[in-house]
């Protein structure tokens, strides 16, 4: 297990444990040669271009305020070691672990995908959610503005849109479109909140925006006039649960109308990389982290259950529940995201272009 002497700057997993689907596993082990001692590489960023057939994803879940959902990216720069989203790299034969944060991809003519599915004559309009997964401006939308792309196309056809994030600069990028998309009553921003403390911030998140900043990106969206609410998630026990009524109130102060929270979940893979996280930078807090977050699961790490898995079970769950509902109700917050009203009626398909509009539209994203 990783030491303190082996954690990455700016990255949040201490490790990179294989997928679960991989055929073989390893373990490192001192060979007497001293190899395990040596300086650990510095990891960069890759990213890598993905042929999606589709772009958006259905929900059933009820525990969610939407029924569709697109993911720009896949994978998230961020760095949060607690995301529920790390298990899915799998899939790409990649870990939950370091290739989570540093081997990323994006959605691949996302915007072009978008368009032929919401051309379908069987589409039905409901707001579509962008950052369920993966956060829709991690840094690379910088340079690969796959959600800028999403998002005019949504405004064009009068398409509403929630988003979640924790970034600033780059949802503050959009802040003219999203002002447009507001006054027609076609989106709603979630900021997500884990913690106001910025040194435990700079390893739990370690490339997100800092609480300050994101504390800024939700004045300036709701001075734009965007409905702007804060999500605190994930509330961890003993490490950021008694800042419950902190972030409450400094995001009503921010500007903020709405609230939601939820509770850390820690499905397998991520259940281990976060024990790993914990013992590198809150060694002393560990076994009473986890045996608070077992209380909340019916002694278990994770709850999947429907109905269960956001605001966990007992007397510590119910606590939460009515501190965050006295304290919502004291700043005249509306309690959750399904609360922001959003206009379906508007909505009407994109105008498919022709042959020799693409061309055009070739040569000009060319450039001289």
């Amino acid at each position: 297990m990783p030491d303190r002497s082996q954690v990455r700057p700016g990255r949040g997993a201490t490790s990179n444990p294989m997928g679960r689907f991989e055929p073989r596993h390893s373990e490192a082990a001192d060979d007497g040669w001293g190899i395990l001692d040596e300086p650990l590489p510095k990891l960069e960023t890759v990213v890598q271009a993905e042929a999606a057939r589709g772009i958006i994803a259905r929900n059933r879940s009820p525990d969610m305020p939407f029924t569709q959902s697109i993911n720009p990216y896949r994978g998230c720069e961020h760095g949060c070691v607690y995301c529920y989203a790390r298990p899915t790299h799998a899939y790409v034969n990649l870990s939950p672990g370091l290739d989570f944060e540093t081997k990323l991809f994006y959605k691949d003519g996302a915007d072009e995908l978008l368009a032929k599915e919401l051309r379908a004559k069987s589409y039905q309009c409901s707001p579509i959610a962008l950052g369920t997964n993966t956060d829709p401006y991690q840094p690379i939308e910088r340079r690969y503005r796959v959600t800028r792309r999403v998002l005019e196309l949504l405004s064009a056809c009068d398409h509403p849109v929630t988003i979640v994030t924790k970034a600033a600069a780059l949802i503050e990028r959009d802040l003219e479109l999203l002002a447009s998309m507001a006054r027609r009553r076609l989106v709603a921003v979630f900021v997500s909140i884990t913690t106001l403390n910025t040194k435990l911030k700079r390893t739990l998140e370690p490339r997100a925006a800092s609480p300050s900043a994101r504390l800024v990106a939700i004045r300036h969206l709701a001075e734009a006039g965007v409905p702007v609410g804060v999500m605190v998630a994930p509330v961890i026990p003993v490490l950021t649960d008694y800042e419950l009524e902190d972030i409450l109130d400094a995001a009503a102060a921010a500007g903020a109308v709405a609230a939601s929270y939820a509770v850390l979940r820690l499905p397998d893979e991520v259940a281990g990389l976060f024990g790993e996280w914990l013992n590198a930078h809150e060694p002393l807090k560990a076994e009473h982290v986890m045996a608070r977050l077992r209380a909340l699961r019916g002694g278990r790490k994770d709850d999947p259950e429907f109905g269960r898995r956001l605001s966990g079970t007992g007397v510590y769950a119910g606590l939460l529940r009515k501190r965050f509902e006295l304290r919502v109700r004291r700043l005249g917050l509306l309690d959750g995201e399904g609360r922001f009203k959003l206009d379906t009626g508007r909505f009407h398909a994109p105008e498919p272009s022709s042959p020799q509009q693409s061309l055009f539209q070739s040569l000009y994203n060319r450039g001289p």
